[in-house]
């Protein structure tokens, strides 16, 4: 028998570990899925247009799916659980279309918890710390970048003081393309990321939000359809941006950073990658989604791989490595090693 070369082999064996696919998952809707929340390794919550969520208890073996009452007009491009019973959806849009709905029970009863008031505010996204705080932000009025709080398990939502809310450049905005612009960590730490404006930047609070710093990215800007769309950390340290021009889909460029000082600077991956509308920590690996297909890193974000070429909108990970994407006319994917 004619042995194989050592490197062959360890070739072999790092393609194996790069390995990994998409499970489609059967779902019986055609709305457009841009939230995702993986809240354990079985249950995993999405939503979407008209009115739409979505959710498994049994790691995608089955899943239900339900529309908010009165809300089929609504497009929830935001979903945050807390198991299976409890879970919030953020819908996007201008006034009152913007609003917070919450359910204790699975989604058997949905209660308004906040309705924006403001003709000319648009949210993008929320996140949390714990079951009790969070936060949700939306686009500038005014010169400045709109962020609202809860402190009570999500029952009231209140505007952060107007001294809190950090001033936007011109026509600077944030993606609410899959409820990752936004991101909390820990028990204080919370960054987000713009784009539309002459240069692309993020935001970090280390006080919940009452104070905040930014920097510019080397991300592409100048567009108001440019930008970063996405921002993860693994932890307090490391972290990704990701985007483009959700115009220019398959545009190779600056769509993609990393940083390894929590934020205070980043540099361009290497290989370029399309435009990516959400990218996730998965254990051991960045994943990134988009219009024109998925990819994958293992070395930190340095080099990536393709997955596929399906179009999805947002992607997510439990800390155990299970995972999950979710896109249009009812696409939702299981990520399988």
């Amino acid at each position: 028998m004619k042995l194989l070369p050592i490197s062959f082999l360890l070739l072999m064996l790092c393609d194996s570990i790069v390995l990994a696919q998409w499970q489609q998952q059967s779902i019986k809707t055609d709305a457009d899925f841009r939230g995702l929340c993986v809240a354990s390794p079985d249950v995993v919550w999405v939503s979407g247009t008209k009115g739409t969520y979505g959710r498994t208890t049994d790691s995608g073996k089955n899943w239900s799916v339900g529309t908010v009452p009165d809300a089929d007009k609504l497009d929830f491009r935001d979903v945050e659980a807390f198991g299976g019973s409890t879970a919030c959806l953020l819908a996007a849009g201008e006034g009152d279309k913007s609003r917070i709905y919450k359910t204790t029970n699975g989604g058997k009863t949905w209660a308004v918890r906040f309705k924006n008031s403001d003709p000319a505010a648009f949210y993008d996204a929320m996140a949390f710390w714990d079951q009790k705080n969070g936060i949700a932000l939306g686009d500038p009025v005014k010169g400045r970048f709109q962020l609202i709080f809860t402190d009570d398990a999500r029952e009231t939502w209140k505007l952060l003081p107007e001294k809190s809310l950090p001033l936007a450049l011109e026509k600077e905005s944030c993606f609410a393309a899959s409820g990752t612009c936004l991101v909390t960590v820990g028990k204080s730490d919370v960054w987000f990321c713009t784009g539309g404006a002459k240069t692309t930047r993020v935001f970090h609070s280390t006080d919940r939000g009452r104070s905040w710093i930014s920097v510019e990215t080397p991300l592409i800007a100048g567009a108001e359809s440019a930008g970063a769309f996405s921002i993860c950390f693994r932890d307090q340290n490391n972290g990704i941006i990701s985007g483009g021009d959700y115009r220019k889909p398959k545009g190779t460029g600056a769509n993609a950073a990393v940083t390894s000082d929590g934020g205070k600077s980043w540099k361009l991956v290497e290989k370029s990658l399309p435009f990516c509308s959400g990218v996730a920590w998965s254990k051991d690996r960045w994943v990134a989604v988009g219009t024109s297909g998925s990819h994958t890193s293992l070395d930190g974000g340095v080099t990536w791989k393709s997955l596929d070429h399906e179009n999805y909108n947002t992607v997510g990970f439990s800390p155990t490595g299970e995972g999950w994407a979710a896109g249009p006319k009812g696409r939702i994917a299981k990520f399988v090693k």
